[in-house]
Order: structure tokens, then C-alpha cells, then sequence
């Protein structure tokens, strides 16, 4: 293995552990209290408390292994009295067991219960208040639903409560089916005494009905739990929409510069940071693994960082050469970008390891460290994809002006967020609540400002140098919005929203990211087209000259045929202009599309108005508990779905093209059906997913396939018939474009297939219009299906007299001195019949394809015309015996006849 392979497979292998525990590492983005993300982490009870914060006990503690009862030891029942003895002891055991584990299952069913009262009632006590109060809520009660909030943080299930509930269930039901085995085949006993079999029978019984009951209340048990947590959850969304909507602090005032000085002084303590260093020993001993690993990471990443800088350049330097340019080198460009960005993350990483494990200050600093981790990560990994000889540049094609934007604004906008990122999560923790109004107030107006500063620099570099942008209103709407959203954040921030502020800006740092995620998608699906539709037309000029070639040797052979060829063929290509057309409008489409569906699953949590039109009924489907409601939402997704049914369909010949069908070795007909048979399969699934988002129910159409089947029974039979046979010529082939075939007495080229008949240019030039199923169920000759040889036979007389053996070597020196004829197959001559006035020859030869059959058929008769003469061989005239009657001879017959002598002469 080569040196250099080696190490890049180091580097990646590398890059997908450190990614990997980077993720697992709790590296969280910048808005994670989004509500979406809270709600999923607090509901499965993932948060990891510091060591000297407050734990969260579970409210209901998973069983412990101990209140599962063993099974019963009993396989076959004994019929020997000791035996039976024994499992009466064993019988009783079990029961013991079973109705100590039914006791202690009873307490904990009765508390899930209570709990689950509780809560219910607080919910719809909550929920009656805030809708009768609506949004006139101060920022006093605000903070009472913030508590409430905490308080509902502490309030989760066991991690592995299900889990074990679910094991004991199971474990019940096989003991109840042992149960029912074992007194199925339960001896009769007559050689022992009755009371013990009896006593043996009554246990089994109540054992039986121990585990029945057993059964049912780990099943109510089950169903109390979940609707626990599913309760929690939706209490827990239930004050986050409303916190979302109140203001949770007072309007930034002059009291807020003092409490801001005090924070400051908070924030410098050295206590505070001398606190945090004597714990980083602790910290480090516990996850020594996890930072000797991302420090060997680091080392081998700053070691090798200058030959992955010159590799991602080296990658540039083939872009653009047909010969070797590749879409793996946009990908290991990408990689590289991402490598080159990777070390400051493992330093900040790291860091938050070193602090995992200190008190309530050190936890906040720690959290700051991840976030600020992630938040250089993609940042960072956008700017070495926007340095000179960079992705951006070379493979991209973006504009300098951008580019330049991007280099000088994210280094500018990281040396602000950094810090901004740690204060901010400083502030959320509880250590730094206090300071929350105050000093993260300021500095989240801070991180607001320079998000508007580097969307303001960056939209007129994009400006620059495009007039079409420059009178584009949207444009300069999207501009606006870009630049004034991060004020209007300060603005709400500023005035009480604090909590709604930090929600919305996070959220929209998350949406931002992933459309740029989805545009490094759409740039590399370009780049990819381009790369084969590059190839592609390569491909193409060589084979057209190919074709060219071999139509100007047709064409020779062709001319003194006397017979007409098609002057062009339908070959079911697409034209590399409309593959291009296509794949590009394709992939627009499907990026929108996926970044549509980012922003939806992002904001409709946060904004109730995105979720108004499933709360908007248009009819019901069905009758009773089966009723399904078909809301405006599920007709806007119907709508939707058609619309990407129709693009799919009209842009997927030129995807398939060149994704797939130009890297196969296909004939065009082959790679033509495939294209019509992935159009249909797309416009039927998008016919049935449609009419299934709004409710059309497949089970009760029995009567429209019956109508359907009766049309095709009396009207469309034909129709069908054709189409299916063409979906067979295109997929067996028996006939391809530019073939020469012979059925029902019509010789001629196939010019065009189609799905319901196929084109025909005979010799006369006339297109002949035959329907596909003619192909299918008639003898079909396909003179060049696979090999376009062709036997000749030309047949020459002599007269009686001449040597037989001379005029045989004649004629085979004439054969094989004519350049038409092939040598294999072998040309023959033969004597092959003594007829009423000639010797007759026949010259058996074959020629490469049929239009040089005349051409051949005229020189081969010129060729022994002419040699028969030389050598003095005559070709004899047909001989024909004449016998001719005298009239007088004929006169009394005719007479006696009635006939006229004269008229018959």
C-alpha cells in the first residue's frame, strides 16, 4: 500500500470518528432550546446533570429485577409421589412470588394513576386559564410558567420504564402459555395419593389465575405510563407556546445598567474560575479515553494539515479536463474543507470535557464550549469552503465579490459569537439566571447586530456587478428581511420577549444552516451533471463521427441501388441541451423542495399560524370511528404532490440519462424503455399518493376497475393490445432502429418505435405506419437483428457442350474477385440443373448488408457476361420448336367444325 493512499485513508477515517464523538459528545446548536428539541430531550430524560446540581429524579422508578417472578421449574409433570410432592413446594413458591409481585405491581399502578390524575387536572386547569386570559399575561406570570416549566424538567419516567415493563409482560404471557402446557398433560395419578394430585391441580390453577391478573395489570400499568409521559409532553408544550408569547423579563431600562455591572463583576469573579480549575482534574481522570483520543486526533489533523491543504488545491487542477475530472474530486474537496476546520472544534471540545465535571458554573461554561464547538464547525468549515483555490471557487464557480464577503465577514462574525455563545449559555444555566436579564440581554444584541452587519456585506457583494439583481424587487425584499430580522429579535429582546427572541433567532441560525446545507447539495448535484454531461458529449462527438463514417459507406453502397434509405433515424436519445434542461430543472426542484420541508418541520412548532390549515376541515371520509377528517393541508399536500408528479415525470428522461443510462452499456431502445417505464411507475405513484392524501380509499373502487375492464374489453382492446407490444418490442428488442425487416410483404428500415406503432421506410421512401402488435403476433424477418450478412444468388446459363469444370473455376475466380463479397461465409458455385436449352450455374455469395445486394447482382452478371465472351462460352438464347400447317390441310376439318382456316393462321 502506498504511503500516500494510506494516510488519506487515515485522514477520513479520522474525520468520521471525530464527527462522530464530536456529536455524541453533546455538541448541541446554537437555538437547541428550540421548542421542538427541548420537548424530545426532556421527554426521554437525556439531560446529564453536573456533579453538584440538582438531579433529576425519575417520578416513577423503573420495577426493579427482584419483582419479576422466576418461572415456574416444572417441564413435565411427575407421576411418582415424591415427585408430586416436590412440585406442590415449587407450586407454592411461584404463587408466593407471583402474588408479592401482583401486590407491589397493584402499589406502583395506583401511584402511575394518582400522578396521571394529577397532571391531568393541573393541564386542564392550565390550559382553561390561559385561553380564557388569551395573551394579556404579564411578565410575572411568565415567570411562573417558567417555574412551572422547570418544575415539569424534573417530572420524567424512568429511561428504561418501558422497556422493563414490556420485558415483564412478555415474560408473563410465556409463563401463562407454560401454565396451560403444563396442565394439559397433567398425569392422573392412580398409583398415588389423590389429595396430592389434587392439591398439585388446585396450585396450578391459582398460579394460572395469578399470572392472568398479572397480565392485565402490566397491560393497564403500560397504558397508565404512557399516557404519563405523553401527558408531560404535551403539558410541557402547552407552557412552552404560551412562554413563547409573553414577555419573559421587564423592558430594558436604567436599572438594567446597574444589575448589567454587577453581572460583569459576576462573570470576572476569580473564584468562579479558580472554582473551575481545581475540578478539571477530576473531569479529566473520568474521561480519559474520550480527550486522549481527540488530542491524537488533533495532533495527526495539525500534522498533516499542510498536505491536505495541497491536496484540496491539487483537487482544482483537473476540474475542467474532460479526460480525468471527476465528481469524487468535489467530494474529497468537500472532505478536505471539513478536516481543515476540524481543530479549533476539538480544541473547543476538549475544553467542555475538561469542565464536564465541575459545579454549576463550570457546567454552564462547559454547555457554551459545545455550542461554540458546533457554531465554529459550520462556520469555520464555510470559510475554508470559500478560501482562494478553494471549493467555492474552482469546483463552484461562485462570484469573487462573495467570496470575498464570506472570507473577511465569518472571521470577523466568530470572534463575536464565540464568546457571545459562552456568555449566553452561562446565562441560561442556573448558576446565571440572575444575570439573564442584564448581561444576556446585551450580548445576544451584540450576536444580533453582527448577524445583520455580515448579512447586509454579504448581500451586496452578491449585488455587485448584476444589474438583473439590482432591479429584482424580491431581491431586495430578501435583503431587507435579512438585514432587519436580527434588529427586529433585538428590538422584542429589549422590550420584555427575551425568551421569544432567543427562541426565533435560534431557530432561524438552524434554518440558515440548513439551507446552506441544501445549496452545498444543490452546487454538488450541478457539479455533477456538468461533469457527465461533459463526458456524455465527449462520448457522443465520438460515436457521431462513428455513425457518420458507417452512414458515408451505406450511402456509397447505397446510391447505384436504386433504392431509397431513410435520411434520418428516430433514435430514442434525448438531446444533450434537454438532458441538461432536465437534470437541472429536476434538481432545483427536488432542493426546494427539501428545503421547504427543513423549514416546515423547523417553524411550524414555533408558529402556530404554519399549522391553521389541518385545523381547517374540508369533508370526512367514511362513517363512524372510521372517519377520516381531509383538511386544507391535506389538499395542499395532494396539490403538491401532483405538481412534483408532473415535473418528475417531463425532467426524468435527462436524469436517468446521465445519473444512470450513460454509465451502462445500453442500446438506445433499451435505455428508451426504461425511461417510459420509470415515467409511467412516477405518474401512477403520484397518481395514488395524491388521491390518497385526500382520502380516496382503493378498497371501495372495485366498480371503477370493473368499468375499466369492460371498456378495455370492448373499446380499447386494440389500444392496449399496441401498447403493451411496444412495451415489449422496447424491452426484448426483436427490432431496433435502423434494422431492416420484412413482415406482411412490407420491406423496409425502422425509422421510429413508438409506443403504439413503429415507422417503416420502405425502398420507395414511403413510411409505412404498422401497429406494434403486427410485431408481436406475425412472422417477422429482421435482416440485420444480429448480423447484417446477407446471401446472394446469381444464376448464369451456358450452352450444352461447354466444359462444365472451366465454367465453374470462371465463375469462382469472377467471385472472389469482387470486393462485395465476403470471404466468410464462404463463396460457392454449382452446377445445379440441366434445363431445355442451358447448363444452369448458380454463384452463391454473401454481402455485408442488403443494400449492396443490387449493386452486387449487377456487377457479378456484367463480370461473367463479359468473361463467358472472352473465354468463348456462349449463353444460350431459349430454344422453341415450331410446327406450322398448311391451310389446305386444314381446310375440311376447320370446315366440318365451323371454323375460319384463314382467321386461325
Amino acid at each position: 500500500m502506498k504511503p500516500r493512499y494510506f494516510s488519506r485513508q487515515l485522514l477520513y477515517g479520522l474525520f468520521s470518528i471525530v464527527l462522530m464523538v464530536v456529536s455524541l459528545g453533546g455538541l448541541t446548536a446554537y437555538g437547541e432550546e428550540a421548542p421542538e428539541a427541548r420537548e424530545s430531550s426532556a421527554a426521554e430524560g437525556a439531560d446529564q446533570p453536573s456533579a453538584e446540581t440538582q438531579p433529576k429524579v425519575p417520578v416513577i422508578e423503573a420495577p426493579q429485577e427482584s419483582e419479576t417472578p422466576e418461572p415456574l421449574p416444572i417441564d413435565v409433570p411427575s407421576e411418582s409421589e415424591t415427585g408430586i410432592r416436590e412440585e406442590i413446594q415449587s407450586l407454592r413458591q411461584s404463587l408466593t412470588q407471583r402474588r408479592e409481585a401482583l401486590s407491589q405491581l397493584i402499589e406502583r399502578k395506583s401511584y402511575a394513576d394518582s400522578r396521571l390524575e394529577v397532571l391531568n387536572k393541573e393541564y386542564e386547569s392550565l390550559g382553561a386559564r390561559l385561553e380564557t386570559a388569551g395573551l394579556g399575561l404579564t411578565e410575572s406570570y411568565a415567570k411562573l410558567l417558567q417555574r412551572r416549566l422547570d418544575r415539569l424538567e424534573q417530572q420524567h419516567l424512568a429511561d428504561d420504564l418501558s422497556v422493563i415493563v414490556n420485558e415483564q409482560l412478555e415474560a408473563a404471557r410465556v409463563e401463562q402459555f407454560r401454565l396451560e402446557e403444563i396442565g394439559a398433560v397433567l398425569p392422573s395419578g392412580d398409583d398415588v395419593d389423590r389429595r396430592l394430585t389434587d392439591e398439585r391441580e388446585r396450585l396450578l390453577t391459582d398460579l394460572k389465575e395469578a399470572v392472568a391478573e398479572h397480565i392485565d395489570l402490566l397491560t393497564g400499568y403500560f397504558d397508565t405510563i404512557t399516557a404519563l409521559q405523553d401527558r408531560i409532553a404535551a403539558y410541557k408544550v402547552l407552557v412552552r407556546q404560551r412562554l413563547f408569547w409573553l414577555p419573559s423579563e421587564e423592558p430594558f431600562s436604567a436599572e438594567t445598567f446597574g444589575e448589567l455591572i454587577g453581572s460583569i463583576g459576576w462573570l470576572m469573579s476569580a473564584s468562579q474560575w479558580l472554582g473551575i480549575l481545581k475540578d478539571v482534574p477530576a473531569s479529566v481522570e473520568e474521561r480519559l479515553p474520550s480527550i486522549m483520543f481527540l488530542l491524537v486526533a488533533l495532533v495527526v489533523l495539525l500534522a498533516y494539515r499542510k498536505r491536505i491543504r495541497q491536496r484540496l488545491i491539487s483537487t482544482g487542477e483537473s476540474v475542467g479536463n474532460v479526460s480525468v475530472d471527476r465528481i469524487g474530486l468535489t467530494l474529497s474537496a468537500l472532505t478536505d474543507s471539513l478536516l481543515l476546520a476540524l481543530p479549533p472544534v476539538i480544541i473547543l471540545v476538549l475544553a467542555a470535557l475538561m469542565l464536564d465535571r465541575g459545579g454549576e458554573f463550570a457546567d454552564g461554561l462547559a454547555k457554551g464550549l459545545r455550542s461554540a464547538a458546533l457554531l465554529y464547525l459550520l462556520l469555520g468549515a464555510v470559510r475554508q469552503i470559500a478560501l482562494p483555490g478553494g471549493v467555492a471557487e474552482v469546483h463552484f464557480h461562485w462570484q469573487p465579490g462573495t467570496l470575498a464577503a464570506i472570507r473577511r465577514g465569518i472571521p470577523r462574525l466568530l470572534l463575536l459569537l464565540l464568546p457571545v455563545t459562552l456568555i449566553t449559555r452561562l446565562t441560561e444555566n442556573p448558576v446565571g439566571a440572575d444575570y439573564e436579564s442584564s448581561l444576556g440581554r446585551v450580548v445576544f444584541a451584540i450576536a444580533s447586530l453582527a448577524l445583520a452587519m455580515f448579512a447586509y456585506r454579504l448581500f451586496r457583494a452578491l449585488r455587485n456587478g448584476k444589474a438583473e439583481l439590482e432591479r429584482s424587487r424580491f431581491y431586495q425584499l430578501v435583503q431587507v428581511a435579512a438585514v432587519v430580522t436580527p434588529l427586529f429579535f433585538t428590538g422584542i429582546s429589549l422590550v420584555g420577549y427575551h425568551y421569544t427572541a432567543v427562541q426565533l433567532e435560534g431557530i432561524l441560525f438552524i434554518s440558515i444552516c440548513w439551507l446552506v446545507l441544501v445549496a452545498l447539495l444543490h452546487f454538488v448535484g450541478l457539479r455533477a451533471l456538468s461533469v457527465r454531461e461533459r463526458r456524455i458529449r465527449l462520448l457522443r462527438l465520438r460515436e457521431q463521427r462513428a455513425t457518420e463514417q458507417r452512414e458515408a459507406d451505406d450511402r456509397n453502397a447505397t446510391e447505384p441501388s436504386g433504392d431509397a434509405r431513410p435520411s434520418s433515424l428516430d433514435l430514442p436519445e434525448v438531446d444533450l441541451h434537454d438532458i441538461n434542461t432536465q437534470s437541472t430543472t429536476l434538481l432545483r426542484v427536488a432542493s426546494f423542495a427539501l428545503a421547504l420541508v427543513g423549514l416546515w418541520l423547523l417553524w411550524s412548532p414555533v408558529v402556530p399560524a404554519l399549522r391553521i390549515f389541518d385545523e381547517i376541515i374540508l369533508w370526512t371520509v367514511g362513517e363512524g370511528d372510521a372517519a377520516l377528517a381531509i383538511t386544507f393541508g391535506d389538499l395542499i399536500l395532494s396539490l403538491l404532490v401532483a405538481v412534483a408528479t408532473i415535473l418528475a415525470a417531463r425532467n426524468l428522461p435527462g436524469t436517468l440519462e446521465v445519473m444512470v443510462l450513460s454509465r451502462m452499456q445500453l442500446a438506445p431502445g433499451t435505455g428508451y424503455a426504461i425511461t417510459t417505464i420509470a415515467t409511467y411507475l412516477i405518474v401512477i405513484l403520484g397518481v395514488v399518493f395524491a388521491l390518497g392524501a385526500l382520502g380516496a380509499q382503493w378498497s371501495k373502487l372495485q366498480w371503477l376497475v370493473a368499468a375499466l375492464g369492460v371498456g378495455l374489453g370492448f373499446g380499447l382492446q386494440e389500444i392496449v393490445a399496441n401498447f403493451v407490444s411496444g412495451i415489449i418490442l422496447l424491452f426484448e428488442r426483436p427490432i431496433r432502429v435502423g434494422d431492416t425487416v420484412t413482415i406482411g410483404g412490407v420491406t423496409g428500415t425502422v425509422s421510429r418505435i413508438r409506443i403504439r406503432a413503429t415507422t417503416l421506410v420502405d425502398w420507395d421512401h414511403k413510411e409505412q405506419i404498422i401497429p406494434n402488435k403486427t410485431f408481436v403476433t406475425q412472422d417477422l424477418t429482421n435482416w440485420t437483428l444480429s448480423d447484417s450478412i446477407t446471401r446472394v444468388i446469381v444464376t448464369v446459363g451456358v450452352a450444352y457442350g461447354t466444359d462444365i469444370d472451366e465454367v465453374q473455376d470462371l465463375l469462382t475466380e469472377l467471385v472472389h474477385q469482387n470486393e462485395r463479397v465476403v470471404e466468410d461465409p464462404a463463396p460457392a458455385v454449382f452446377c445445379t440443373g440441366l434445363a431445355d436449352s442451358s447448363i444452369n450455374f448458380e454463384m452463391r455469395v454473401f454481402v455485408k448488408s442488403m443494400a449492396e445486394i443490387m449493386p452486387l447482382g449487377h456487377e457479378l452478371r456484367s463480370a461473367v457476361t463479359r468473361k463467358l465472351h472472352e473465354a468463348g462460352i456462349e449463353i444460350p438464347f431459349p430454344q422453341r420448336d415450331i410446327h406450322i400447317r398448311s391451310a389446305a390441310a386444314l381446310g375440311p376439318v376447320a370446315s366440318a367444325q365451323g371454323r375460319d382456316p384463314a382467321a386461325e393462321l
